[in-house]
């Protein structure tokens, strides 16, 4: 009987596993509509005594998404002037959903890498995650990964879809 070999384990295939890079912490999303009367007219005295009295430190070290989850017509100043109190206990705020969110710390942290130790080799973007990896960051990361590789696969060893391979 011949003998099992694992041919991925013996493999010079380099994974890129985003998961790896996944910032640890707190995720929470503000809603505006919250503050506005009826969920979609912002009454600026009101809106700011809202604001005032809301207890802004259960953010604290949270990465925090400002959003607005009423189709209501907002001026600009409003998630500003959220932003000025959040950011007093936050990690992070950004305007839009938690992906956004997720989307701009991937793209933080990617751009801060160094790429050389996947200098001319094959890799294997790893495709599977159990943490919220948003596509963006797949994006952002292949990006990256093909100025300095050599080919660059999507999934899993045992299945990867072919996406770049280097002009020689």
């Amino acid at each position: 009987m011949d003998e099992i070999v694992n041919k991925v384990a013996n493999s010079v295939l380099e994974v890129f596993d985003l998961e790896d890079y996944y910032p640890i912490g707190i995720r929470t999303q503000i809603d505006i509509s919250q503050w506005l009367f009826e969920g979609f007219l912002l009454k600026e005295k009101d809106f700011r005594e809202a604001l005032k009295n809301h207890d802004w430190s259960q953010y604290q070290n949270h990465y925090v998404a400002i959003h607005c989850k009423t189709d209501a017509i907002i001026p600009a100043w409003a998630s500003i002037l959220v932003t000025t109190y959040a950011a007093s206990f936050a990690k992070k705020v950004v305007l839009g959903t938690i992906n956004d969110l997720n989307t701009v710390l991937y793209q933080e942290i990617l751009n801060q890498l160094d790429y050389s130790k996947y200098q001319d080799k094959p890799l294997i973007l790893k495709g599977c995650s159990k943490k919220p990896v948003p596509e963006s960051a797949y994006i952002f990361a292949v990006q990256h990964l093909q100025k300095v590789a050599k080919s660059i696969m999507y999934g899993e060893a045992c299945s990867a879809v072919p996406l770049f391979k280097k002009q020689k």
